[in-house]
């Protein structure tokens, strides 16, 4: 029954009363006390204002609801029966005809009403239309709609289930409509067209409800009510949507005759509208389908030139880093990058400046971070598998810091891509304190970024990864000086300055459409060419088993490039081929970045190398033969190797940095060797790769036969005027 006052309830019930300082005065209605009473004389007290009522006569007490009892107004409350399927069908049987004529005018027929079981019944104290929700394991809920005529509350019974999947699947190739609400979507479903919503409103539509049922259909068409709710709602579900790849995908704006929170049924009852009409004029592909026509094909250089605007210099570096974010829009073409060179040196801001081009949605900055958090962090936990879930897939992932060394002993398979799947185990401290397992299932690969000031990484790190350093001369930094004060002085003139800019706007487009395409894989035409320059003309170029990993690198390096022309290259569905363009641009770019990459180091350590250690050297044998001492070669000690540094570098190297860090991997790539000083045993001297110390008292001999050292680090060690990186 509608909430009504205690005045107007009495009066309906045919009880006289007199008003008195805010209470009703009537005889007694609960026992014969005051059939002794004068005519003008009553017992029964109720309140006004709380409807609550006291005979000064019997002591009868009660409020409105125990009124309503007394006088036979409530139906029995099913707050204390068990749900069940023969609930459904008793609630289903009793339901009102008033109620059924008030479904039909939403626009559902008597014989959906009878299909889905709608039915009424009293929860929690109040009347409600009752919904019951059905999976394929049976009956599992009520989504409960109050009567119209008390109010609008919607609540589920029993309380505190989970939001399910409400409607109708869409077959194979037809049309599937997600909206807000089940009477929607039985409308929808009484015009003939497949509909599904969630139970709990706008905002609760679950990633995983993604399944293939709902991947195999043809067109979807979201539609929720219009309003906030609604809005973000619906934003939220076609982001889902494009993130799986799901396509075509269309986003239904109701007109604005509906009004303010209008739905579905408003526009199918109060407009007369057609679902017909609503979908093929209301509705738009989502994301906006970026026009290709608009691009050109883009070169190295022109790239470089649009990343100028914010990357002062680092040619190489910025080209690499925009191809590897690239490389994320592939199924499996991604590689990785790490930049490690000195604190100050802009090893992050590369990565994060190149990937303000890219969709917000797409990158997942974090900092150094553990293996625990990160996973929790990430992943969304499935309770019934008890498994975190995380899916990369064509996602960016940087670290502005290096992670924990535990994370990255868990990463090490998942950056290899061996398996698009990657199970892991964790251990989570309990309620009660004990330790409990969960399993972590990393899905897709990303294109990641670790920028670390840390020089040392494990080997099984390093070899996944392209290594890189920014530059560090005078030209940069005085371009990066101009470039920070251009932007410090008038933030907002500099942030409209850049994001007005033509060239740049054209890039972040052109990097939205890249993504539309949905490449999966990129082939390469011509292997010949790669393998000629590997392997030599012939075929008889010396090989290292590192160019077995090299090889990969260059290959992801040619499919980015192919990628960012992609509407040039030869397409076959969601495949794209590269050309021999592709391929000499990569190996262009791999010719400027290798050196490096072939020793495993870092570009400003193999840098440190060619511009300190060997000039050094080189300047000791010629004072000393210009004193015209003789017995062999001179060493370099670390505090002369200091100093140099600070004249080429104009920068202080940490001394434990060079110690512990630099040195051993200079050693450990065959380009120096250290020994213990003749005249003191506690001071290691440094010396280029190809010479070691004889048994004389001063002097080196040159050796070119040590094993460990190739053919080419033997051409350099006897070269060292030549170019420095």
């Amino acid at each position: 029954m509608k909430t009504i006052t205690i005045k107007d309830y009495l009066t309906q019930k045919g009880v006289e009363y007199k008003e008195h300082n805010g209470e009703l005065i009537t005889k007694c209605i609960f026992n014969d006390c005051d059939n002794d009473s004068r005519p003008n004389e009553a017992h029964l007290y109720f309140s006004t204002e709380t409807s609550q009522y006291h005979c000064k006569k019997c002591d009868a007490q009660g409020n409105l609801a125990t009124l309503k009892k007394h006088f036979g107004d409530t139906k029995k409350s099913y707050r204390n029966s068990r749900f069940s399927a023969e609930l459904v069908h008793k609630c289903h049987n009793q339901l009102p005809e008033r109620i059924r004529t008030y479904l039909n005018e939403r626009g559902i027929s008597d014989e959906i009403i009878n299909d889905y079981k709608l039915g009424y019944g009293t929860f929690y104290g109040k009347n409600f239309i009752t919904i019951p929700v059905l999976n394929e394991e049976g009956y599992q809920f009520f989504k409960l709609r109050q009567d119209p005529q008390d109010g609008n509350d919607k609540i589920t019974y029993p309380s505190g289930k989970q939001s399910q999947l409400y409607g109708m699947y869409a077959p194979e190739g037809d049309d599937l409509i997600l909206c807000e609400g089940e009477l929607d979507t039985l409308a929808l479903i009484t015009q003939g067209y497949f509909a599904l919503t969630s139970t709990h409103g706008a905002g609760t539509f679950k990633e995983e409800w993604i399944d293939s049922d709902m991947q195999n259909a043809g067109r979807i068409f979201v539609c929720f009510d219009n309003d906030e709710a609604g809005h973000n709602g619906s934003e939220k579900v076609l982001k889902m949507f494009d993130n799986n790849r799901i396509d075509p995908i269309y986003q239904v704006t109701l007109p604005e005759e509906v009004g303010d929170g209008g739905d579905i049924t408003d526009y199918l009852i109060k407009l007369d509208g057609k679902v017909e009409d609503l979908l093929n004029s209301h509705a738009n592909r989502y994301p906006e389908r970026i026009d290709s026509s608009q691009f050109q094909p883009l070169s190295p250089n022109k790239l470089a030139s649009v990343l100028d605007l914010t990357i002062k210099k680092d040619q190489e570096n910025k080209i690499v880093t925009f191809l590897c974010l690239l490389s994320a829009y592939t199924e499996n073409a991604q590689f990785n990058l790490s930049f490690n060179s000195p604190s100050s040196t802009g090893k992050s801001y590369i990565a994060l400046e190149v990937a303000k081009l890219f969709p917000s949605t797409d990158v997942i900055k974090l900092g150094r971070c553990s293996r625990t958090a990160f996973f929790h962090e990430q992943g969304k936990y499935d309770k019934e598998n008890n498994q975190i879930i995380i899916d990369f897939s064509r996602k960016i992932l940087i670290f502005t810091d290096m992670p924990h060394t535990g994370l990255l002993e868990e990463l090490r398979s998942f950056l290899s891509h061996d398996d698009k799947i990657t199970l892991s185990k964790i251990t989570d401290k309990g309620s009660k304190g004990g330790n409990r397992t969960k399993t972590v299932a990393l899905i897709g690969y990303p294109s990641v970024v670790f920028c670390s000031a840390g020089l040392r990484m494990d080997e099984q790190e390093m070899t996944r990864f392209i290594l890189l350093s920014p530059e560090i001369n005078q030209d940069k930094i005085r371009a990066g000086i101009s470039n920070t004060v251009q932007k410090e002085v008038d933030n907002d003139g500099y942030t409209q300055w850049l994001e007005s800019d033509p060239d740049r706007m054209s890039l972040k487009l052109r990097i939205q459409a890249i993504k539309q395409e949905q490449i999966d894989e990129v082939k390469i035409e011509n292997k010949e060419s790669i393998l000629k320059y590997f392997l030599g003309e012939s075929g008889s170029k010396k090989v290292q088993p590192r160019h077995q990993r090299d090889i990969k690198r260059l290959l992801s390096i040619i499919k980015s490039f192919a990628l960012l022309n992609l509407w040039w290259r030869k397409r076959d569905g969601s495949s794209i081929t590269a050309n021999e363009e592709d391929i000499q641009n990569a190996i262009a770019l791999w010719d400027r970045i290798s050196q490096s990459q072939e020793y495993n180091l870092p570009p400003y350590i193999y840098s440190l190398y060619k511009k300190v250690i060997v000039p050094l050297w080189q300047e000791k044998q010629a004072n000393m033969a210009k004193s015209g001492a003789s017995g062999g070669y001179l060493g370099i000690t670390r505090q002369e190797l200091m100093q140099k540094h600070y004249l080429v570098y104009n920068r202080m190297l940490d001394s434990h940095q060079l110690r512990q860090q630099i040195l051993p991997m200079l050693e450990t790539a065959g380009l120096i060797v250290q020994e213990s000083s003749h005249y003191d045993k506690r001071k290691r001297l440094i010396f280029p790769a190809g010479y070691r110390k004889k048994n004389s008292e001063n002097g080196c001999e040159v050796d070119n036969n040590q094993p460990h050292h190739d053919k080419k680090t033997s051409e350099m060690s006897n070269d060292f005027g030549k170019d420095s990186v």
